[in-house]
């Protein structure tokens, strides 16, 4: 199991649950204020908590299903990524958003999710004049008619 130091910039919202096993292996974020947003408006929306993530790792942060259909923004950078570095006293995660809608996100409200996963490994890249033999054919398609 790792373990992942947390900083909580807002005391008022509710503690980080990580719920695991067959219910989800995201970890629910929360809104640290009330946003008012009109149409077409962008905003980071802050989280209320920092963290120092294990050596080796780096934090995806995505929307939850129910974000857009909830609160009418999205992600506008579609995924944050957020690495070990990130980690100082000041550094607090935060949520790119644009309004669809006017909209309100109360403080505490769920607004999107994270995971840990393993950082790229280093790569090098080797040209080649041919690939595999079969190709699949289309583009985002498995083949499969």
């Amino acid at each position: 199991m790792e373990t992942i130091k947390i900083k909580y910039f807002d005391k008022d919202i509710d503690k980080l649950e990580y719920i695991g096993g067959d219910k989800s292996n995201w970890i629910d974020l929360r809104s640290a204020e009330t946003v008012h947003l009109k149409k077409g408006e962008f905003h980071l929306i802050p989280l209320g908590v920092g963290m120092k993530l294990p050596d080796g790792y780096e934090a995806h942060v995505v929307p939850r299903s129910s974000t857009y259909k909830n609160f009418k923004v999205i992600q506008t950078n579609h995924m944050g990524i957020i690495d070990n570095s990130y980690s100082g006293d000041t550094d607090q995660w935060m949520m790119p958003v644009i309004a669809i809608e006017d909209t309100t996100i109360n403080k505490n409200d769920r607004i999107c999710q994270f995971r840990i996963e393993k950082i790229q490994p280093a790569v090098q890249f080797e040209e080649v004049e041919h690939l595999d033999e079969v190709s699949r054919s289309g583009f985002g398609s498995s083949g499969i008619k």
